[in-house]
């Protein structure tokens, strides 16, 4: 399913390399019509802006949205286990996964990334990838949420990811995920957090080949968690 490789990539950080097949990527999602017809529209003004954006703008935007703070991180895990040791066995067991689909990580990629998370699901059958992506549907409609309030439009890929699981958040479960919340989300809360941590904690190492073999389903570039693509 081209329809999740190119949600993916346009939640990637914005490089001249993807963003100059970007009328390719709002094709691939217009001939598979997967996405359902509201969300496809608020998706495709995201790229009519994208495309008319100043690439330094767009870069700025990006970073200020998803790497200054944690409500928005594009990583799953990180709004589920945070730095605990339990991410790092979620990370091995979703690593495995991948590999077993043909998608072999970067040992500097981690798996969690929602853009490479999406790449894995291109590479599987319509409805195994919906019935996998409902999974951290909750997840995904909590930093939905978060997008909206800060009033980006970058809500609108999250809003499809959730149209397309076809499965309902848990409101339960979506109010325990924003209560989750850290009280203070600044960078400077999260660098103390990683120095206190850094002498107990450790990235594990994912198994992979040195980058990712999967085929591109004809979108002729390669998501990378480092620096986006």
């Amino acid at each position: 399913m081209k329809t999740f490789k190119a949600l993916g990539l346009l939640m990637s950080y914005p490089e001249p390399e993807w963003l100059a097949h970007i009328d390719e990527i709002e094709s691939s999602l217009l001939d598979e019509d997967f996405v359902p017809k509201k969300q496809l529209q608020a998706v495709r003004a995201f790229i009519a802006k994208l495309k008319t954006s100043d690439l330094f703008d767009a870069q700025e935007t990006y970073v200020s949205t998803f790497d200054r703070g944690r409500l928005h991180s594009l990583h799953l895990f990180e709004h589920i286990h945070g730095e605990s040791r339990d991410r790092g066995q979620a990370m091995v067991n979703l690593a495995d996964a991948y590999a077993a689909k043909g998608l072999f990580i970067d040992k500097s990629e981690l798996p969690d990334f929602i853009p490479l998370f999406l790449e894995f699901l291109s590479l599987c059958p319509a409805k195994e990838a919906v019935a996998l992506l409902s999974e951290p549907v909750d997840i995904l409609a909590a930093i939905a949420t978060r997008l909206h309030k800060r009033d980006t439009s970058y809500a609108a890929l999250f809003d499809a990811l959730v149209a397309l699981s076809k499965v309902r958040p848990s409101a339960e479960v979506l109010q325990a995920v924003m209560d989750q919340a850290p009280e203070d989300d600044s960078l400077e809360a999260l660098d103390k957090e990683w120095e206190e941590a850094a002498a107990f904690a450790t990235t594990p190492q994912q198994s992979g080949c040195g980058g990712c073999q999967a085929a591109s389903g004809g979108i002729p570039v390669k998501i990378n968690q480092a620096g986006g693509i």
